[in-house]
């Protein structure tokens, strides 16, 4: 397999940064996440904006404009001949000279990888509540610390994914955007203090021509009250949610509205 470093592209086991990197030394860094469907980037330019906007979010400096990297993606792809793949591009905080600020030059490290995403229109998952804020939670960060230090209370309670909440006030899950459905069949999802992710826009831009779309603070009032929910990310597709804290919503199946922005959704990707 080959990956982009900086300019470069080479054979993944010839990759090296030093570890004088600041995404080593203090996991300083930001990353975005896409995937192929027949070798062909889907919404890249949306997870490009997104990239170059958590780069001046967080003082990155990044060293390839645009159109430059734009076209090593697209080499990067060509030459490893992945159908249905992730890609991963990530910038580091470069090699600090004391550890601590971020270096004049940040390193760019692009990989690839099979990845085929489950379509299974009955899956479905359980979340748990937690309250707790991302710092800079516009920005797509490395610092994914609080969910993986939360891994082991998660399995413990059976349960799939965390549901992050602030003081009551319902944000998102560590690597997924948050919606509900309410009893009139309108789509909810939080509008602030979240990272707006590729795949919520593409829903909220083809939804909307059946459903009535909400975009506000949403409340425990709000999760207790609505008959379906179903989170969303690169990596997920829409994936319904059927439990929370262990209480079933509606009948504890994939509700319909659901189920109708699955399969929009699936065709809107796949054709």
């Amino acid at each position: 397999m080959y990956v982009l470093l900086n300019n470069s592209i080479i054979a993944e086991e010839e990759a090296t940064l030093k570890i004088s990197d600041l995404a080593i030394q203090r996991g300083y860094g930001i990353f975005d996440f896409l995937k192929t469907v027949g070798g062909k980037p889907i919404f890249l330019e949306d997870h490009l904006d997104r990239f170059y906007s958590s780069a001046e979010q967080m003082r990155l400096p990044v060293k390839l404009s645009r159109t430059e990297l734009t076209e090593l993606l697209y080499m990067l792809i060509e030459k490893n001949q992945l159908a249905e793949s992730g890609v991963r591009i990530t910038l580091t905080g470069g090699y600090s000279p004391d550890g601590f600020n971020i270096a004049a030059a940040s390193n760019i490290i692009v990989t690839q990888q099979d990845f085929v995403i489950n379509r299974d229109f009955e899956k479905s998952i359980g979340l748990m509540t937690y309250d707790y804020q991302r710092q800079f939670a516009s920005a797509k960060t490395l610092d994914y610390l609080k969910a993986i230090w939360l891994q082991p209370v998660l399995k413990e309670k059976g349960e799939d994914d965390i549901l992050y909440h602030d003081n009551g006030v319902l944000r998102e899950c560590p690597r997924a955007n948050f919606f509900l459905i309410n009893e009139k069949d309108e789509i909810l999802t939080s509008k602030s203090n979240i990272l707006k992710g590729v795949t919520r826009k593409h829903i909220l831009k083809f939804s909307n021509q059946n459903f009535k779309i909400d975009e506000r603070e949403l409340t425990m009032d709000d999760l207790r009250h609505a008959k379906e929910a179903f989170i969303s990310s690169t990596t997920k597709n829409i994936l319904p949610v059927t439990r929370v804290d262990g209480r079933v919503l509606g009948d504890g199946t994939p509700g319909p509205v659901t189920r109708a922005l699955m399969k929009q959704f699936d065709k809107y990707v796949y054709g």
